[in-house]
């Protein structure tokens, strides 16, 4: 399905401001809307919903289609008249600008299990465990198990220890309230004409529900512990490659299926969002094998995926889906013709378009890409410029020296608004899709970047202030979206 020539903004809802410590579905989330509205942009591109790991990390999720608790917004609860005005009173001084996962969960908690004291079953409710319940009851179970046990490990799960029904209730109604908030958002992106793009990651975690419901489905030992993990090899991002830790699946299984885990995900993908990126989408074709017991992702091995077969089954059950390639990194002519065959947009990085290899430049796209600027893997584009300038300073005849020079012969820039200068050339581009980080619409650096990828701790954390969305920066935006015909 061809998307039409737009521009958006990339952003998760977890970087909206707010005072409750983490960007949430409420007012702020609707004002967000607004703004894309104002500024002309068609497009909110998200990162994966689901409930959040250890290392917040929303590629790490605890299922593949539940919805992240901590995106509950209280103000919301208390319209429904979970909370009173009393209960939000002293929220504690959370930051503005950096969220603190630990502090954030300790105190949004304590205000869920509030909000569920007056809790009833109404129609609404019951209509949402029925046709959520494939996916709802197993999700609340698993959540259960982890609170008893105090692991989310569920291999070490003790088999003498059962949730009770309350605690399986609570975890049911976190569900149906994301999803009832969640709807409320999209409907208002719906009246102001704004599309939604998801993303689905290739993978699911071992501690997931998924894979304890379903382990038949996963390359995992008698134990239950995973036999091989998936990754990358060695690429720009790694020297190590990257090791994800999450296991592989066993395709041969799930084609006896027809899929029906598959077809089951992507139905309900569709539910929260209206485009959807399909996060390595190379690994469908081949993917980086690697033995559980590896420290990096070097040693492994490229194992076939399902290909086209897959797809096939998706279509034939639920249509041709508007998706959208990521095909990053090291891809293979095979992967490439996978992407054509089913008519898929593929992606384009600026910042990877200034070395050598000129893939990414835009005088070599092609209508049926989407351009960003940068993705929530990459630093900001005034950070990766200013890291550029101290290569150059500390090595000049190093390649930052040259890949600064064809950026500013290519742009006609002296980089003194670097952001805006990349911004234009996506936008002005012949590629159908140009989708912006918020951090490089605030001209950003890298303070404000999302993920270092290879790093385990300290990512996913920034946040913008209300206040840096500004008249000149609404005008500046919707003035370029207007001249570039998006």
């Amino acid at each position: 399905m061809k998307i039409a020539r737009s521009s958006g903004i990339l952003l998760h809802p977890t970087s909206l401001p707010g005072r409750f410590g983490i960007g949430d579905l409420g007012p702020e989330c609707f004002r967000f809307v607004d703004f894309l509205s104002e500024a002309k942009q068609k497009l909110w591109h998200i990162l994966p919903l689901g409930p959040t790991g250890p290392d917040n990390s929303p590629y790490q999720s605890s299922s593949s289609v539940a919805g992240n608790p901590l995106l509950i917004s209280p103000e919301k609860l208390l319209d429904e008249g979970y909370l009173d005005k009393r209960d939000l009173r002293n929220v504690p001084r959370f930051s503005a600008t950096r969220v603190n996962f630990s502090e954030v969960r300790a105190y949004k908690w304590r205000l869920f299990r509030r909000a569920f004291e007056g809790f009833s079953e109404k129609l609404e409710y019951r209509e949402f465990e029925r046709t959520s319940g494939w996916w709802l009851r197993p999700y609340a179970e698993f959540m259960g198990h982890c609170e008893i046990n105090r692991t989310s490990a569920w291999t070490k799960f003790d088999p003498r220890l059962k949730p009770s029904e309350e605690t399986i209730r609570f975890h049911k109604f976190l569900q149906f309230e994301f999803f009832r908030q969640w709807a409320a958002v999209k409907a208002r992106c719906a009246r102001r004409q704004v599309l939604i793009m998801g993303d689905m990651p290739f993978y699911v975690e071992h501690d997931s529900a998924d894979v304890w419901h379903s382990p038949q489905l996963f390359d995992l030992g008698r134990d239950g512990e995973s036999r091989t993990v998936g990754g990358v090899p060695p690429d720009y991002f790694s020297n190590d490659g990257q090791l994800w830790g999450n296991p592989t699946y066993r395709w041969a299984r799930l084609k006896k299926t027809k899929y029906e885990w598959w077809v089951n995900r992507f139905r309900e993908a569709f539910q929260l969002v209206d485009i959807l990126r399909v996060d390595h989408f190379r690994g469908f074709v081949k993917f980086w094998s690697v033995p559980a017991s590896h420290s990096t992702a070097r040693k492994g091995r490229w194992v076939n995926g399902p290909g086209v077969d897959l797809f096939k089954v998706v279509r034939k059950k639920l249509g041709s889906l508007p998706l959208v390639a990521e095909n990053l990194g090291y891809i293979t002519p095979e992967v490439e013709e996978l992407r054509r065959k089913l008519s898929l947009p593929g992606m384009v990085v600026l910042q990877f378009a200034f070395g050598e290899d000129g893939t990414h430049r835009p005088n070599n796209y092609v209508r049926e890409l989407v351009s960003f600027t940068g993705t929530h893997d990459n630093n900001t584009t005034r950070g990766w410029w200013d890291e550029l300038k101290q290569a150059a300073r500390e090595h000049p005849r190093a390649p930052a020296c040259a890949e600064m020079d064809r950026a500013k012969s290519f742009l006609q820039t002296d980089g003194r608004d670097i952001s805006w200068s990349f911004i234009q050339a996506a936008m002005t581009s012949v590629a159908d899709v140009a989708l912006i980080p918020m951090q490089d619409i605030l001209d950003l650096g890298s303070n404000a970047r999302m993920n270092i990828p290879g790093r385990a701790k300290g990512n996913w954390r920034w946040r913008y202030e209300a206040a840096a969305i500004t008249p000149r920066i609404v005008r500046r935006l919707r003035d370029l979206t207007a001249v570039s015909d998006r």
